[in-house]
């Protein structure tokens, strides 16, 4: 198919497909909220620029055809699967004991890093799962996979950008009302269960 308003008229499903599956709670979209919460929105940034790079690489994996490769390796699934889980586990106990209100501050304390939210990204199996049902079910142009797999990535990695900034924004908004210690400590272990939950659902 070429590039007219055929290609805008597919584009619509894959976007309406993409907003609920990649923007749904999960690892990388409730950390990010759990970030935001946590440290704030400016502090979190790197994090989660962090879980964008790490995102798109997974859609590249899947658009390239590498993340099949990686998956039919014997004993590659489970191994995958602890290390992420234990990576998510350890996020989210730093989460739930990140100081809280003024003691954020007091603390120097300061979220991962660009590197962790890559990590966690990547390592991420749900997000395979998410990006490669959306891949995989709504072509953009027939009859041209290379130019699909274009259309797909540049149509995706904007999702990815504003899901991910979305859950920043929100964990934010709460890190605002939180300068009680009790309250804000409660909400950071509520985000920091729901992170652990997101692993085992």
């Amino acid at each position: 198919r070429r590039l007219d308003g055929g290609m805008v008229e597919n584009l619509l499903p894959l976007w309406l497909a993409a907003l609920p599956l990649m923007g749904s709670p999960g690892p990388a979209t409730l950390s990010s909220a759990a970030m935001g919460t946590a440290f704030g929105m400016r502090a979190s940034l790197p994090y989660v620029s962090g879980i964008c790079l790490g995102t798109a690489t997974v859609l590249l994996a899947i658009a390239t055809g590498i993340s099949g490769l990686i998956f039919v390796v014997p004993g590659a699934v489970p191994v995958i699967t602890v290390l992420a889980a234990a990576y998510i586990l350890d996020l989210a106990w730093k989460i739930a004991t990140a100081p809280v209100g003024s003691m954020t501050r007091d603390a120097g304390a300061r979220p991962a890093g660009v590197l962790g939210g890559y990590l966690l990204a990547v390592a991420n199996p749900k997000a395979f799962a998410a990006i490669g049902a959306v891949y995989s079910t709504h072509p953009v142009i027939d009859g041209d996979p290379m130019l699909d797999a274009v259309a797909k990535i540049a149509a995706l990695v904007p999702v990815i950008v504003v899901v991910n900034l979305t859950w920043l924004a929100f964990g934010s908004i709460f890190s605002r009302w939180l300068n009680d210690p009790v309250l804000g400590r409660t909400v950071n272990v509520i985000f920091a269960a729901l992170l652990v939950v997101s692993v085992a659902a």
